[in-house]
């Protein structure tokens, strides 16, 4: 414990939940490039790079007596912020690149936490296979403000000059149904009061007792210390587009959980002993981007003003269910199913009453209750899901072309977990196991592909049926 200074500042209460033992987190990005490593080069770009002026990355983490977690300004050593790996070993004989480093990051996953005696970052050089791994505790800020801080340090591969497209998407222009009468609009309070209070309630059922059966996928209490195998689901984004267009409204979103849903029930006829009942839930933890602006962010609009409101983890908790089905003539129902739950989550504050709800039980009764309530919310659901939306374009770090951007988190109890990053008109999903549970990631995340690839067959053939008629 240290005496408290008055340059010191406080921790959000989201940060302090990230800092418990039970829900230490710690977000590993990785980005492939097409060269071999610079090591200079690199250095030289992040000793001039936001990242070592921005207050969060140039602090320490301290305590005071009471045991509250504060900021404190330091000097930073490059050195031992970047570390050099000659090569990243698979697991297994045999194993290629992507193996390699897909095992490097489910170790470091579970048994490498970051020191706290610097700033809560690091970045690995993993020479062999040209890929570069930041690892930024979770404290920090959220996927939305990492990403965008990673994205402004590189350019467009088009443009060496520019920086790499960070709008999000527009809000949807006013159109007539948003013109409609009073009378629509009530039903639509309504609606956002109705779901609103059904999903809260499942919500606290969850933080106490209520939680999923028991399957091939299921985690549990301890889970998170279980060692980890990671694997790569890779989809296009043309494909996803193509789905997405045979049912009206539906969004990317929509298309993988349907995705999700179906590459689950196909992995669970594979590894169940017995018959699963139809429609059993599945329940998936999400966390929203509760900013104003979808996607990635500008630094600039980040840190301008009180930029600690705009920096940080702003994002609520969302259950998202999906539904075991066996394999069907129809393999849109996968995704109508996952799009009614979807448009209903839409139309509930569930999400920022989390975050309040968060706030709250932090700020009034300390970090174990916060703590506790997560944790529970967290054994009781079955897998954790992230989408963020990554560059439209190709882009290069230190002139060196990225080949690929993924990102992964620190172990839950959740045997699964699902991170998908899009880069360039992909999107790769990165799938973490306890692997004593679920021992072959691969097969999971062919069951993903090929679902995807169900889904666009159907909607295909349901996009020639309309056309011809």
């Amino acid at each position: 414990m240290e005496q408290q200074t008055e340059n010191d500042e406080p921790l959000t209460p989201a940060g302090r939940l990230f800092l418990q033992p039970e829900m230490d987190q710690v977000i590993n990005c990785v980005m492939g490039l097409k060269n071999p490593i610079d090591i200079s080069a690199i250095k030289s770009e992040i000793s001039t790079s936001i990242l070592t002026r921005h207050p969060r990355f140039t602090s320490l983490l301290v305590r005071d007596r009471r045991g509250v977690e504060h900021w404190r300004k330091t000097q930073i050593d490059l050195d031992r912020h970047v570390i050099v790996v000659d090569s990243a070993v698979p697991d297994d004989v045999g194993g290629d690149d992507e193996d390699a480093v897909n095992d490097y990051l489910a170790d470091l996953a579970v048994s490498s936490p970051l020191s706290t005696d610097k700033p809560l970052w690091e970045i690995h050089l993993v020479m062999a296979q040209n890929c570069v791994v930041f690892r930024i505790h979770h404290s920090l800020g959220d996927g939305i403000s990492l990403m965008s801080m990673l994205l402004s340090c590189c350019r467009r591969a088009d443009d060496a000059d520019a920086l790499p497209c960070m709008n999000g998407t527009k809000s949807r222009e006013r159109n007539g149904t948003e013109r409609r009468r009073w009378s629509w609009r009530v039903w639509e309070f309504v609606k956002v009061v109705w779901f609103t209070v059904v999903f809260v309630v499942g919500l606290m059922g969850r933080c106490l007792w209520v939680k999923d059966k028991k399957t091939a996928v299921s985690g549990g209490a301890g889970v998170e210390l279980w060692p980890r195998k990671m694997a790569t689901a890779r989809f296009s984004l043309d494909d996803m587009k193509v789905v997405k267009k045979a049912i009206p409204d539906a969004t990317i979103n929509d298309v993988l959980f349907g995705v999700i849903s179906s590459g689950l029930s196909r992995y669970l006829d594979i590894r169940s002993g017995k018959a699963l009942q139809e429609g059993l839930q599945i329940t998936g933890l999400a966390m929203v981007n509760l900013r104003k602006q979808p996607g990635l962010q500008d630094m600039e609009n980040l840190m301008k003003g009180n930029w600690k409101v705009r920096w940080g983890n702003q994002f609520g908790m969302l259950l998202l269910p999906v539904y075991y089905y066996r394999g069907g003539s129809d393999p849109l129902q996968y995704l109508k199913r996952a799009k009614v739950m979807i448009d209903q989550k839409k139309h509930s504050l569930e999400a920022p009453f989390s975050y309040k709800m968060g706030d709250l039980v932090m700020s009034y009764l300390g970090p174990k209750a916060a703590t506790l309530l997560n944790y529970r919310v967290v054994c009781n659901t079955t897998f954790t899901i992230s989408n963020v939306l990554g560059p439209p374009e190709e882009i290069t770090a230190v002139g060196n072309p990225v080949t690929y951007l993924r990102a992964s988190l620190s172990s839950l109890p959740h045997a699964i977990t699902m991170h998908m990053l899009s880069y360039a008109g992909r999107a790769d999903m990165q799938i973490m196991v306890a692997k004593d549970i679920i021992p072959d990631p691969k097969v999971l995340a062919k069951c993903f592909e090929d679902a995807l690839l169900e889904l666009k067959e159907a909607a295909t053939a349901t996009t020639k049926s309309i056309g011809g008629n």
